[in-house]
């Protein structure tokens, strides 16, 4: 690119914060989850079935909302499974589509750990900012989000 628009003192205040902040945020966030013996990647897959219809999702449709591939995914699942707060089902009607369901011991689990995230995140990001700053995260990421999509 012979002539890139360079970045305004605002705009690189927003780059780099983003940049410096988001992974100590995560971190940060992935810590207050320590001691329950799970990780920020573990909260996720619990908490996107505990949202899934009937609590559980096909294990490719898993792994694309979780952004992993399907090797990632099954990586990801071990600590899941041994715990059995998850399971895996094969569907009856196609035998290769296998669904990740969460157990009822995942989902106690999750209710007992929920509130400790939530504080957590309320914490060290939501409760900080006005609700316009909340607005606006919302709808930058959302835009920004949608721009990913469309290079994918």
């Amino acid at each position: 690119m012979a002539n890139p628009k360079w970045l305004n003192s605002a705009e690189m205040k927003a780059w780099r914060g983003f940049v410096s902040t988001s992974s100590d945020l995560l971190n940060l966030i992935e810590r207050d989850l320590k001691p329950f013996g799970i990780d920020g990647g573990d909260y996720q897959l619990l908490a996107m079935l505990s949202e899934a219809p009937d609590q559980k999702l096909k294990m490719c449709d898993l792994a694309e909302k979780l952004r992993l591939s399907r090797s990632g995914l099954t990586r990801r699942m071990d600590g899941v499974l041994k715990a059995k707060y998850v399971s895996q089902i094969r569907d009856e009607q196609d035998g290769r589509v296998i669904f990740a369901h969460l157990s009822t011991k995942g989902f106690e689990f999750l209710k007992r750990v929920a509130p400790h995230h939530l504080t957590s995140v309320r914490r060290r990001m939501i409760d900080l900012l006005s609700d316009s700053e909340i607005q606006s995260f919302g709808k930058g990421f959302e835009k920004i989000s949608q721009n990913i999509k469309n290079a994918e």
